[in-house]
């Protein structure tokens, strides 16, 4: 995968304009502070709050990520593997809330990568005084 692809930055924790700095504080979704973001990007500087309520809608992306989950799980232990029904749903719902912080996370970057158009390739120095 390109260091450079949309993909990339949203699989990698990355500013999806310059590629390289972190969008949030910690690379781990499964921290104490999993959803503390950066204001601006350590390295461009661009700008990731670019207005109140911008992420509100990043829920539907996550929400599809949960959606997405579900029938993939479902299909797998249910119809493939004939597990229980029952069974499947008692270890469903752990696993829904164990990837809370991911699916979080990754929607949020999803949603600003399809508004941030990524730069040409460039080099960046860090931005002294923003993170």
């Amino acid at each position: 995968m390109s260091a450079n692809s949309r993909l990339y930055s949203i699989l990698f924790n990355k500013c999806p304009r310059c590629h390289q700095g972190n969008f949030f504080v910690s690379n781990s979704a499964f921290s104490r502070h999993f959803d503390d973001m950066h204001d601006h990007c350590p390295v461009c500087g661009e700008n990731f709050m670019p207005e109140p309520g911008f992420y509100w809608a990043s829920m539907f992306i996550s929400y599809a990520f949960f959606t997405a989950w579900t029938l993939l799980t479902f299909f797998v232990a249910v119809i493939w593997l004939k597990i229980d029904l029952d069974y499947y749903l008692v270890g469903l719902v752990p696993t829904l809330i164990l990837l809370t912080p991911f699916f979080f996370r990754v929607a949020r970057r999803s949603w600003l990568t399809i508004f941030i158009k990524p730069a040409p390739n460039r080099t960046y120095t860090a931005i002294k005084g923003k993170a």
